[in-house]
């Protein structure tokens, strides 16, 4: 099976499994010092990202969830992307706080102007708080958010008195596109997330990452949240695996992401924008086909390959550690045969139809 729905069905490697069983154990939740693999993971997060402070939560959800309830009270305006995936997956929701999700460009960019706007105070309304952005952005195909970009808009933020959250999920994917440091992303927020659990290769959690001030907090809300997480050492100690030895690897991903990509785009009836594949997603409209996305899944699955459909004729790839460039270049004969095949059995059926009504 090659299986291109996430980046987060990805196994760990043998390196995780021989750390889980050697992981010192303690308790994270009784108290400070209690559990050192945890406390190692998340210094190293700290350090990585140019923070004071790290926590270990079970998923970014739930990371996502905790920042925005560390700067908003239940009707204070967040402002954020109109795809991102905090306001997609309802985060804001739950966090019972009054989201604005902006209009943004191909890439997932909110124009600096709406921004002020929105960040602007106004009697009518709860003062906005809080700026979420979203990179690497799921929903716009994967695409990055440059560090100008960044900083731009969080000096906009900061100066019309409202915080930023960066939802890095898949910030390491972000900064191996452009071949930049993380902190050229992260010295803008105020607080941030990164997931190790999806290109990362780790099976569990993720890392929020902020000032001790913050953090210190967090913690209180984590344990509210169902988040506490006892004998954790064996999840996070692939979590130090995975920032020692997965990042690096991220952009193999990134090429085999590329040449599914440049393939898709030259089969007819096979719509996408070459533009926005930057990282390890590869987002693509099959309606010219006549296939469903229905069909389209249910096709791949019988020769064992797995896709995720976005939408009646959209669908998505995610490359990750676990498809190689053959399983790539597999994928790639397979799709071209089934819409060869399909595109003949239409061609058939319009030629009988013509007959029959001649």
């Amino acid at each position: 099976m090659i299986d291109l729905r996430s980046d987060a069905v990805t196994k760990p490697t043998p390196e995780m499994y021989e750390a889980m069983c050697k992981a010192p154990l303690g308790d994270d939740v009784i108290g400070e010092g209690n559990h050192p693999t945890v406390h190692k993971l998340q210094d190293m997060a700290a350090e990585r990202m140019g923070k004071e402070a790290a926590l270990f939560v079970p998923s970014g959800m739930m990371a996502n969830l905790l920042a925005v309830k560390l700067f908003a009270s239940p009707g204070d305006r967040v402002v954020c992307q109109d795809r991102a995936h905090i306001y997609q997956m309802s985060v804001l929701a739950m966090a019972g706080a009054n989201s604005v999700a902006l209009r943004t460009d191909k890439y997932g960019a909110i124009d600096s102007d709406e921004l002020r706007i929105a960040l602007q105070p106004n009697p009518h309304f709860s003062p906005a708080v809080l700026l979420c952005l979203e990179n690497a952005a799921n929903f716009t195909g994967g695409t990055v958010l440059t560090p100008e970009y960044v900083a731009r808009v969080s000096s906009i933020a900061h100066e019309k008195g409202a915080a930023v959250h960066l939802d890095g999920a898949r910030i390491f994917n972000a900064a191996i596109a452009l071949g930049v440091d993380v902190k050229e992303f992260t010295r803008h927020a105020d607080i941030m997330m990164f997931c190790i659990s999806k290109g990362l290769s780790s099976p569990v959690g993720s890392l929020l990452v902020g000032s001790r001030a913050l953090i210190e907090p967090a913690r209180g809300l984590r344990y509210l949240h169902g988040g506490a997480m006892r004998q954790s050492g064996v999840l996070a100690a692939c979590g130090i695996v995975s920032l020692e030895k997965m990042v690096e690897r991220l952009r193999d991903d990134h090429v085999n992401a590329r040449l599914i990509a440049e393939a898709l785009a030259q089969i007819d009836g096979v719509t996408l924008d070459l533009d926005v594949v930057q990282t390890n997603m590869v987002w693509f409209d099959i309606a010219g086909t006549g296939l469903s996305g229905e069909q389209f899944v249910a096709g791949l699955e019988e020769q064992d390959v797995k896709v995720i459909q976005q939408g009646p004729t959209m669908l998505r790839i995610t490359t990750h550690k676990d498809v190689s460039r053959q399983d790539a270049l597999t994928v790639i004969e397979i799709i071209k045969d089934m819409l060869n095949r399909s595109h003949a059995l239409h061609r058939r059926r319009r030629e009988g139809s013509a007959l029959f009504m001649g």
